[in-house]
Order: structure tokens, then sequence, then C-alpha cells
């Protein structure tokens, strides 16, 4: 990568990449992003990030996908469609070499998703306001 216009070429499919993960993109899509031929392309990125776009793209979506299991009560089959899969099958292939396990395998190993509902802030801090109990409060004001 002695070259900085083809190191920002490649860079720039690598942001494309990043950024539209869960797209249908092809390595040609790539390549055209970085102005290369597919073929020039893929072996200029493997040289550069140490591994083949497509490979570097399948990570991007399930390292997202994992996420999603982690943190959501989605579906897998959602899950796998929203990061871009096209099947339940080879999602679950893909996920299982990678991560050791099924989907649903991963998903259980981890506390309910539950547990990272939102709530607005002023609830949270109108809850987790401390009781100060020092101070004199009268609860029933007298009457003069």
């Amino acid at each position: 990568m002695g070259d900085p216009h083809g190191t920002r070429r490649l860079l720039a499919a690598k942001d494309l990449a990043d950024a539209r993960y869960f797209e249908p993109l092809t390595v040609a899509d790539l390549a055209a992003a970085a102005h290369l031929s597919p073929a020039h392309f893929s072996r200029a990125f493997t040289r550069a990030f140490g591994e083949p776009p497509h490979r570097y793209l399948l990570t991007r979506r399930l390292e997202r996908a994992a996420a999603l299991l982690r943190t959501t009560d989605r579906s897998v089959a959602d899950i796998c469609f929203a990061v871009g899969a096209g099947s339940v099958g080879s999602f679950s292939t893909s996920f299982r070499r990678m991560y050791g396990r099924s989907p649903l395998g991963y998903r259980a190993s981890f506390p309910s998703p539950l547990r990272y509902v939102h709530i607005p802030r002023c609830v949270a801090q109108a809850y987790g306001r401390p009781r100060n109990r020092t101070f004199r409060e009268d609860d029933h004001p007298t009457a003069p």
C-alpha cells in the first residue's frame, strides 16, 4: 500500500462495507467504490487488511447480528435479514463457524435483553433520586 491514492480508495470501500453492511453489497460494489476491477480490488484489499473483502463484510454482518442477539429479543430470522444475510441457513452456519455455537445458543449464554429496556431520563431521575431524610420534613403541615 505504498500508493496513498490506492489506500484511500481501499478505505473508501471499507467504509462503504462498514456503513452499509445490511444491504446486499457484493465485491463488485465495493470494487466500484474503490474504482478498481473486482479481481484487483480483492487482491489489494486482502493485502491491505489481511482478509478478503467478502469475509470482511461477512464478519461485520455477524458482529452486528451478535450484538442484536445480546441486546434485543428479535427473532433469529429477523436479525438474519436485518444484517443483510440472504438465508437463515447460511447465516446460522456462518454464525456457528465464527462464534462456536448457534445464534440461539449464543443468545442463551447472555442475560435477557429485557434488562436493556430504556426508560425516559426523567423517570430514571425521579426513581433514582435518594430519599434524604436528614432534613426535617413535615408530612402533615400544622394548621396555625
